[in-house]
């Protein structure tokens, strides 16, 4: 064991994470803006989990794949140890997606060559927006499943693209929940007049089942990624219009329930020389530095410097990780609170850290509530006990949105 493995493990950091016999997973999730480094910052952290003696595998949902170039290897479709226990795997996701959506690709491909298309138009079509990172994200939990990873990491895409993924699952299930059980009884019904009017094939039950699949596997990755043993780091660097988007990310990822543990703040230029270049560099690193200190507190803030040389491979990752964390423990469970909760009161509490009052909006839908922050929107599904009771108030105050119930009776609104 490594002289950080037994730091880690004096602390009792690592009690919740299982060696390999089929317990959870730590699963850590780095987003960022572009070109902020999370790439790097997601290798090193994976680096020092398996040289602190955790059995690691580190995997991407940005489709540029940088992870295996900053590690400095090559790597085949199938997850690959690349150093004493640490694995990566680059998703191929043309092998994924016939695993896991190939029945409903096969009927979207069959329909538009019934509509005329030639074969290879019809098969570029049925490679929907996106589906390459939510093909990654149902890889990801078919490695969870596995019980045989103690820490995963994630080097997920820009934080928009992040954004809208996390969000996917939630978003999915509430489309799916209202009309799917109407879809499949109006396809019965109307099978024989849409072949003879519109000239295509219905979907048979087993391709309206693949489908049902691909909605319960993405809703197991919204339990995993939400779960007690998952967390985002968020990556910046010192720069002002960096900061403005990292912190509209805290607030976006509070709002769709997902913890953030950390903030990475990434090439700081180090203190001291006389050259008024890299002065006037490290003046405004201070400033935005401090704000970020400020903004997301409490947050822990892990500060890596720029290095002397580009950090690829291993070895230099490992630096990297030793300077981004120093003696803290990376790898302990997250100790943020749900961003969602319901107090026995009926008080139901979501945080939405550094979110302005005016950005905020709030409605009620039959059991639902909607929530707006900023250009980001989520539709809550209301627990039983709310369901039915009318709003009261809401207010948002020290970060946190509170929303207050009625004691009792229908929303009659």
């Amino acid at each position: 064991m490594s002289e950080r493995s037994e730091r880690a493990g004096e602390r009792g950091g690592f009690a919740s994470v299982s060696g390999g016999g089929g317990g959870a997973s730590r699963v850590l999730l780095f987003t960022g803006k572009g070109g902020v480094g999370k790439t790097t910052a997601a290798a090193a952290t994976a680096t020092l989990a398996a040289r602190s003696g955790l059995k690691t595998l580190v995997v991407s949902t940005d489709t540029a794949h940088s992870l295996a170039d900053a590690l400095g290897v090559r790597v085949g479709a199938e997850p690959a140890e690349i150093a004493p226990g640490l694995s990566l795997h680059q998703v191929d996701t043309q092998r994924a997606l016939e695993r896991q959506w190939g029945e409903l690709r096969d009927y979207a491909r069959d329909v538009f060559a019934e509509l005329g298309l030639d074969e290879v138009t019809a098969e570029e079509i049925t490679v929907l927006p996106g589906a390459e990172e939510v093909i990654a994200l149902l890889e990801l939990r078919g490695h969870a499943r596995t019980g045989r990873w103690d820490v995963i990491v994630v080097d997920c895409a820009p934080t928009a693209e992040t954004l809208r993924l996390l969000a996917l699952p939630e978003a999915l299930d509430w489309h799916v929940n209202r009309l799917l059980p109407v879809g499949r009884r109006l396809l019965r019904t109307l099978s024989p007049l849409i072949r003879r009017l519109a000239q295509v094939s219905v979907p048979e039950d087993h391709v309206v089942g693949a489908g049902e699949r691909l909605h319960r596997g993405l809703l197991e990755v919204r339990e995993l990624l939400t779960g007690p043993g998952a967390s985002v780091r968020l990556v910046l660097t010192p720069e002002a219009v960096v900061l403005a988007e990292a912190r509209r990310t805290l607030t976006s990822l509070s709002l769709y329930g997902y913890r953030v543990d950390a903030v990475i703040a990434n090439r700081v230029f180090p203190a001291g020389g006389a050259d008024p270049w890299r002065s006037r560099w490290v003046a405004a690193q201070s400033r935005h530095l401090a704000e970020v200190e400020q903004s997301f507190a409490p947050l822990p803030v892990h500060i890596v410097p720029y290095m002397d040389a580009e950090p690829v491979g291993v070895d230099a990752l490992a630096r990297v990780a030793e300077a981004m964390y120093g003696d803290s423990d990376p790898f302990a469970p997250p100790t943020v609170d749900p961003p969602l909760r319901v107090t026995p009161e009926g008080e139901l509490i979501l945080a939405l850290p550094l979110a302005e009052k005016d950005e905020v909006d709030l409605a009620r839908k039959g059991d639902e509530l909607i929530i707006n922050a900023g250009p980001y929107r989520r539709v809550l599904a209301l627990p039983a006990a709310l369901a039915r009771r009318p709003v009261r108030d809401a207010a948002l105050r020290d970060g946190f949105l509170r929303v207050r119930f009625e004691s009792g009776g229908p929303d009659d609104r």
